[in-house]
C-alpha cells in the first residue's frame, strides 16, 4: 500500500477530521480509517460521534493534553492509532500540533471541511477575502489589528464565550455598529446562527462549537488604526518617553520588519517600536527591554490594547537584561546607547543579515552613532520635523528636536 494509507504502518498516526455532522459527514476513506483503528483518541464529544459498533478502544484526551500529544507515538505500541479532530485538523487543530512535534512523515491527515469553509459558505463570503484569526488558547486582543472598516473576520475561539468577547472588543475599539454573528454547530443537525451588532450583543455564552463572524463598521468619529508604521502618538499611553510618530515611521522602515522575525526594542519607553513591529504581521515577534517598572506595566497595557498581547516585556537594564534572550533579526536602541556595552552587545547578538538601528537626540549619543558609522558603515541620517502651530493670529512652524538615525546590517 502507499505510505499515505492509514494502515501502511502501525507506528504512523492517522488524524481524521470530523464535523458536527458526525459519522454521516465522513468520507468513505475516513470511515475505513476509523473502523480499522485499534485506538481512537479525541475529546469526549468527538469520540461520541463514532457509532458504538466500531470496536476500537476509545481514549479521551487528558487535561492538559500537551504531554499526551508528545507521547502519542509510544503510548500504544503495535496498535493502529487514529486521532479525531474537529473539521480540518491543520487549521488551528491537533494535526498541526502533532506534525510540529513528530514531523510530517509520522502523521497522515484526512481532513473534513473546515469551520472556515463552512462559515464562508453560509455567509456567502469569499474565503480568500476573509481574514481568519484564531484565539484558541490565546488572548482575544489578537483580533484588534484586524478591526478596520469594511473588513470581514472569522474568529476561531476555544469556547462559547468567544462571540461575546469579540463583540466587546470590537465595540470598545469604536466599531460598535459592526455586525457580529455566532455560527454554532456548523454542518450539524443543531446548526444555528445568532446575529446582532457588536454594541448590542446580548449573548453571554453560546454553544462551545462556534465560529464568530464580524463585518466591521466604524462608529461616527472613529479613526481607524492602520497596520503600517506611524500610529498617532495618542494611540499609546506614555509619559513623554515615546518615539514620535514621524520618526517612528522612518525608524521602522529602517528596521524592515519581515514575517516571522524577532526584534529587540531596547530602552522601550512606551513600547511603540516593538508594538508597531508586531502589528505589521501576525508572525512578527518582539522583546521590549525596559528598566522602569512603571513603564514596563504601561508597555503591557499598550500592547494588549493595540492587539499584540504576545509582546515579551523584560524588566531590566541593558546590557545585563539582554543576556539569555533569543537572537534577534533586528534591534532598535531608543535609549541607553551611551551606556558602556549596550550597542556592542546588540550588534554581537544580531543574526547574520540582521539590522541595528539607533536613534540619537543628544550630542553624546550622536558621537556613538558616528563611531558606529565609521566602524560598520551603514546609513547616518538626520531628521528635522516641524509641525504647524499658532503664531499670534497666524500659523507658523514649530520645530521638534532633530533626531539622528544610524542603521546598519550585520554581514
Amino acid at each position: 500500500m502507499p505510505a499515505t494509507e492509514p494502515s501502511s504502518s502501525a507506528d504512523r498516526i492517522t488524524v481524521v477530521g470530523i464535523g458536527a455532522d458526525g459519522w454521516d459527514g465522513l468520507s468513505p476513506r475516513a470511515r475505513r480509517a476509523v473502523e480499522a483503528a485499534d485506538v481512537l483518541r479525541g475529546s469526549a464529544r468527538q469520540l461520541g460521534l463514532v457509532p458504538g459498533d466500531v470496536p476500537a478502544e476509545r481514549v479521551p484526551w487528558p487535561s492538559p493534553m500537551g504531554p499526551a500529544l508528545r507521547d502519542l507515538p509510544t503510548a500504544h505500541p503495535g496498535r493502529r492509532v487514529v486521532v479525531l479532530a474537529s473539521g480540518d485538523p491543520m487549521l488551528s487543530g491537533v494535526g498541526t500540533s502533532l506534525v510540529r512535534l513528530h514531523g510530517a512523515g509520522a502523521v497522515d491527515v484526512l481532513p473534513h471541511p473546515s469551520s472556515v469553509t463552512l462559515a464562508c459558505a453560509r455567509l456567502g463570503w469569499a474565503v480568500e477575502e476573509t481574514t481568519v484569526v484564531t484565539v484558541v488558547g490565546r488572548a482575544v486582543e489578537l483580533v484588534a489589528p484586524h478591526v478596520t472598516p469594511g473588513r470581514r473576520l472569522l474568529v476561531l475561539g476555544s469556547d462559547g464565550r468567544t462571540p461575546a468577547q469579540v463583540a466587546a472588543l470590537v465595540a470598545g475599539l469604536g466599531h460598535g455598529a459592526s455586525r457580529v454573528l455566532a455560527l454554532e454547530q456548523l454542518g450539524g443537525p443543531r446548526e444555528r446562527v445568532l446575529a446582532a451588532t457588536a454594541a448590542g450583543w446580548p449573548h453571554a455564552g453560546t454553544d462551545p462549537l462556534v465560529v464568530t463572524a464580524v463585518e466591521v463598521v466604524p462608529d461616527p468619529g472613529t479613526v481607524p488604526l492602520p497596520t503600517v508604521p506611524g500610529l498617532p502618538d495618542d494611540a499609546f499611553e506614555h509619559d513623554g518617553q515615546l518615539t514620535k510618530r514621524d520618526v517612528r515611521a522612518v525608524t521602522l522602515a529602517r528596521l524592515a520588519p519581515l514575517p516571522g522575525q524577532l526584534l529587540w526594542d531596547v530602552g522601550a519607553g512606551a513600547g511603540s517600536i516593538g508594538i508597531e513591529w508586531m502589528r505589521t504581521h501576525p508572525s512578527c515577534r518582539a522583546v521590549a527591554v525596559e528598566r522602569d517598572p512603571v513603564r514596563v506595566r504601561r508597555i503591557g497595557r499598550n500592547a494588549a490594547r493595540l492587539g499584540v498581547p504576545g509582546l515579551d516585556v523584560v524588566e531590566g537594564a541593558a546590557p545585563e537584561a539582554l543576556t539569555g534572550l533569543p537572537a534577534p533579526d533586528a534591534v532598535f536602541v531608543g535609549g541607553g546607547a551611551t551606556v558602556p556595552g549596550v550597542v556592542d552587545a546588540c550588534w554581537s547578538a544580531l543574526r547574520p543579515g540582521g539590522r541595528l538601528v539607533v536613534n540619537a537626540v543628544t550630542l553624546e549619543t550622536e558621537a556613538v552613532l558616528a563611531q558606529l558609522h565609521a566602524r560598520h558603515g551603514g546609513d547616518l541620517v538626520r531628521l528635522a520635523v516641524a509641525t504647524a502651530a499658532p503664531v499670534g493670529g497666524f500659523t507658523g512652524w514649530k520645530a521638534a528636536m532633530p533626531v539622528t538615525i544610524w542603521s546598519g546590517a550585520k554581514p
